[in-house]
């Protein structure tokens, strides 16, 4: 018989990598030992963790910044220890968290045309954990909701919005985590640990819903993400040291829905996954391909679908969420591979004839907008993304400011949006005197921006006129 070829859109997606002039040069990309993917993107900037001297930084980019960065760039850098994982916030295209060696978690506002000033302050420093913070991941759909994870083996969500702790879970993983993934609708949270176990956990209940052990019988570090179905992808090491991807259903963790062996290199398989399409993309450390597979509901369920291959390793990966790609162009997704010394967009892209919008391709996907307040979630409500069409492309909307307003016992519990309450002050109300303070501090923090701008033209006007004058001599 005869064997029929599967019939799929994305068979003959192909990678490219973009040209020089459009990749981030003269970047020292971070040394430190830590299998996280040292860079994060949004539709706005480029997040690269790098080598500091005396502590812990990253740079942030305007995507449009491309060519070579000059080593004065300014950076972000208040941590007191190597920054090992940054994740930019879903909702606010201007916040990112990092966490670090020093043990604290930082939550930072960009500017809305990146830095000019390198940036020490962060808006608020979450401290709590004992050992250095290895992973950070914010909530899918609550605004505001902060997972952290670190190598004293805890959990702890955050209400960023008030800088607290809300949960710890420090007595579910005996060894060190390996990676931290939220479900779609982030009701529940998927772990891999030192300790071979992938476990699914209720955070709100500090509850184990289901647990594996040996799911990958290697020693080294494995990954475990949630799909959209509510399954669970992992890719880890067999016991002969094959690199192994594998699906398994949470309801029955007995055995996986399938296993694939793939190779016998040593990186670990970082996993990205499109949730729209159900495309996940394997990007090794160390590596110099990018694999990519198609997960569906017929055996043998997690289909290869090609490979992307280049000359140069790869340190670490960003990939871009959907809003941020070009629907003219047919791009499903773009990454951003850090080499030594540079960053260098790849773009994924389905061939198609026709210019239209190819609607089969982007089905409407998660929008900029939180289903849920932290409160809400906390107090136990569940909501799915926020979908947006991208039919026209996607228009960013303005960024609210994160504001971190520290809770006082005393107080009576906030309204649930005092966004709509602000334009109707009651008398002897006192929210228009902290709309005001906040207004306040924007212009405060615009002259400030400015002035360091100005001073930044005066010594560049200065040395010019020390290289125009020696010139003259």
């Amino acid at each position: 018989m005869r064997r029929v070829v599967r019939q799929s859109k994305f068979r003959h997606v192909f990678g490219q990598a973009v040209k020089n002039d459009q990749c981030y040069d003269d970047i020292r990309v971070s040394r430190v030992t830590w299998d996280s993917s040292f860079c994060a993107v949004n539709p706005k900037f480029v997040a690269i963790i790098i080598e500091a001297s005396g502590g812990g930084a990253f740079l942030v980019l305007p995507l449009h910044k491309s060519g070579r960065i000059d080593k004065a760039y300014p950076t972000v850098c208040g941590h007191t220890g190597p920054v090992l994982d940054i994740d930019w916030c879903p909702h606010n295209d201007h916040v990112i968290a990092s966490g670090s060696e020093d043990c604290s978690v930082m939550v930072w506002q960009i500017p809305e045309n990146g830095l000019t000033s390198s940036m020490a302050e962060p808006v608020v420093v979450l401290e709590g954990h004992s050992k250095r913070v290895g992973i950070v991941a914010w909530h899918p759909t609550a605004r505001n909701v902060l997972l952290s994870a670190g190598c004293d083996n805890v959990i702890m969500i955050w209400n960023v919005g008030t800088g607290e702790s809300l949960i710890t879970l420090d007595d579910m993983h005996p060894d060190v985590i390996f990676s931290v993934s939220w479900s779609r609708n982030g009701a529940l949270i998927c772990t891999a640990c030192k300790d071979k176990k992938v476990r699914v956990i209720d955070p709100r209940k500090e509850q184990l819903i289901a647990e594996k052990d040996k799911a990958h019988e290697g020693a080294r570090p494995m990954r475990a993400i949630f799909l959209a179905d509510g399954n669970i992808f992992t890719t880890g090491f067999s016991r002969m040291s094959e690199r192994q991807l594998a699906l398994w259903n949470p309801k029955n963790m007995d055995e996986p829905i399938t296993v694939h062996e793939m190779d016998t290199s040593n990186g670990v398989l970082l996993p990205f996954y499109d949730p729209d399409t159900n495309v996940v993309y394997l990007c090794g450390k160390g590596d110099s391909s990018i694999r990519y597979f198609e997960i569906t509901d017929e055996a043998p369920y997690v289909h290869y679908l090609n490979t992307f291959s280049s000359k140069e390793p790869q340190r670490g990966m960003g990939y871009m969420p959907k809003r941020g790609l070009d629907v003219n162009k047919c791009e499903i997704a773009r990454f951003y591979k850090l080499h030594e010394r540079k960053c260098e967009p790849i773009i994924m892209t389905v061939p198609r004839k026709s210019d239209l919008f190819q609607d089969d391709l982007y089905p409407d996907t998660a929008g900029p907008d939180p289903a849920l307040e932290a409160e809400e979630w906390f107090e136990g409500k569940n909501g799915d993304p926020i979908l947006i069409s991208l039919k026209d492309g996607y228009i960013p909307g303005k960024n609210r400011d994160l504001k971190v307003v520290k809770k006082n016992i005393l107080e009576a519990k906030p309204a649930k949006k005092p966004e709509s309450t602000a334009s109707e002050p009651k008398p002897g109300s006192p929210k228009p005197t902290v709309q005001n303070e906040a207004k306040l501090e924007e212009l405060l923090r615009e002259v400030k921006s400015l002035r360091d701008m100005v001073t930044l033209q005066e010594r560049r006007i200065a040395k010019l006129e020390e290289q125009v004058a020696k010139v003259g001599i």
